[in-house]
């Protein structure tokens, strides 16, 4: 009645009409999994080059000490001192 290729045939039609539906959100998520793993694979690429340290840049604040109220003088730099503390 019905040979091998045919109801492959037949399968691979009702797949493809069940999951007609389900195709965009499928695409869409294969997209963000593709985005991800391709940043993923370059921040470990950066990572990996010993070439260019990375340097982060903040600022120095200096820190009160607390029996005197004062600033230790210890900081480096050229950061300022910190008064939001009473």
């Amino acid at each position: 009645m019905f040979g091998l290729s045919e109801l492959a045939i037949i399968l691979i039609v009702v797949a493809a009409v069940l999951a007609i539906k389900k195709l965009p959100e499928l695409t869409r998520s294969a997209g963000k999994s593709a985005r991800i793993l391709k940043s993923e694979a370059r921040a470990a690429r950066d990572a990996d080059e010993p070439g260019a340290p990375r340097v982060i840049r903040g600022e120095t604040v200096r820190r009160e000490d607390p029996d005197t109220g004062t600033g230790t003088g210890t900081g480096t730099g050229t950061g300022t001192q910190d008064t939001s503390r009473g």
